[in-house]
């Protein structure tokens, strides 16, 4: 983390990562291409639980970023016995997570597919899918979080085999259930849901057992454990912002179904557009994941240069990335929609919504990296806030407001006007944090935020 070279060592720590949400990116996929063979009201009825399955991501996700920030930069420190209890807390935390969304799944399943259908068998679907994927997302929780403690601590590729064994797992299991091949009972989407759980609590246990054998710098005991509420606090310090910042994505997709519903297939359409982006964004995502660490150690360790490099070679990684991603919606629209059993109408709409959708890219790699050197620096509030203009004050009033005309295609604009203001946002944020930390890293022991 400290003496290797910055692009060989990003691109150690972030390849893993990258395949194995590659992987994740194409079962999601693949996911929703067998639900569209049961119809498209099937297809909707996963679509529309994204804002909940995002919810529960940022929650485990932003968490683990609070756990994986302030962890390695105590092991930059050297202070392994506070890194044990920080990645002990971590976990109890997480658990405590799971089970807030054990009662949403019980309790607010009925109520939120309610509020955004009026057609029943949307509405039933949705109930059975978004039920199994809240009670059972115990995996997710686990999954998340000691990969997270993988990560922090360099062994990124065993964090790739446990994501790619449980995808590959889903992957397996999607047809099989779905469908009831080789004997076993045709689920529907129930099989999806089962499917996807299944290959996370693979993946969950995986990641639990290459920590207890491969991690050599955590050492993982309950024995005499009592939660810490000052490393609790502070592990969410950095991680709420992070968590505030994607629920965000949670309430913006909310709000977009809530929009697109008067448009009936643009719902699905929405949907499909979620699936196909995160071939494009989870490689960003798996490069930042590969950042966050080396960003936190070196700026522990007072390393000013490893920091700025590590963050400008993952800037031209990621904006790399998204160019590939909008030429090939650019290109190939009806091709990629096509994946998904369309309807005429379905593939009428969907092809010029990603071609509009698909501009905001150009500026989003930039966006996302920033963002995260921010939260590694202890300043996860800056990302927060760029997040809740980009989706909250500009991307929902402006899909609004042009819903008004009745030109569903006039809503997709929403998304590179509301990324131009992203970057607007992000540059003046990190000229203020190189101003107020980044330049002055070394130059006296680093005090950050954590």
């Amino acid at each position: 983390m400290g003496v290797m070279p910055v692009d060989r060592l990003l691109l150690s720590m972030s390849l893993p990562m990258m395949i194995s949400m590659l992987v994740q990116a194409l079962y999601n996929i693949v996911d929703s291409i067998f639900v569209a063979q049961i119809d498209e009201y099937a297809l909707r009825a996963v679509s529309l639980a994204f804002p909940i399955q995002s919810l529960m991501i940022a929650l485990s996700a932003g968490t683990a970023v609070g756990i994986n920030a302030f962890l390695s930069k105590t092991l930059g420190e050297k202070d392994f016995a506070k890194a044990n209890t920080i990645a002990m807390n971590g976990i109890f935390i997480e658990v405590l997570s799971y089970l807030v969304f054990v009662l949403v799944g019980l309790f607010g399943s009925g109520p939120f597919y309610a509020s955004q259908s009026q057609i029943p068998q949307v509405r039933e679907y949705g109930v059975v899918y978004l039920t199994i994927c809240c009670v059972s997302s115990i995996g997710i929780f686990m999954q998340t979080t000691f990969e997270r403690l993988l990560q922090s601590t360099g062994l990124t590729f065993y964090a790739m085999i446990t994501q790619g064994a449980g995808a590959i797992i889903n992957l397996i299991l999607d047809p099989v259930l779905i469908f009831g091949l080789f004997g076993a009972p045709r689920m529907g989407v129930a099989g999806a849901a089962t499917a996807t759980v299944v290959g996370q609590i693979v993946a969950a246990i995986l990641a639990i057992l290459f920590n207890l054998t491969r991690n050599r710098e955590l050492k993982f005991s309950l024995k005499g454990f009592r939660p810490s509420g000052s490393l609790i606090l502070r592990i969410y310090r950095v991680g709420i912002p992070s968590i505030i910042m994607q629920a965000i994505g949670s309430v913006m997709t909310y709000g977009m179904n809530l929009i697109l519903e008067a448009y009936g297939t643009a719902q699905t359409v929405f949907g499909v557009y979620f699936k196909l982006q995160s071939f494009v964004f989870m490689p960003v995502f798996g490069l930042n994941n590969g950042l966050v660490p080396i960003v936190a150690y070196n700026y522990g360790a007072g390393s000013r240069e490893r920091v700025v490099q590590a963050m400008k070679s993952s800037i031209r990684y990621a904006v790399g990335i998204m160019l590939v991603g909008v030429l090939a919606m650019e290109i190939f629209p009806a091709q990629m929609i096509g994946l998904f059993n369309p309807t005429p109408e379905l593939l009428q709409q969907g092809v010029p919504a990603l071609r509009t959708i698909c501009l905001s890219f150009c500026f989003a790699g930039y966006c996302i990296v920033v963002g995260s050197v921010f939260q590694a620096l202890g300043n996860g509030v800056y990302s927060m806030c760029v997040s809740i203009a980009r989706q909250l004050c500009v991307l929902l009033p402006v899909a609004y407001l042009f819903s008004l005309s009745g030109n569903v295609n006039l809503i997709w604009w929403a998304f590179p006007i509301a990324e131009i203001v992203s970057l607007c946002m992000s540059t003046y944020f990190l000229m203020r944090i190189n101003k107020k930390i980044i330049r002055h890293i070394g130059e006296s022991p680093a005090e950050g935020s954590y």
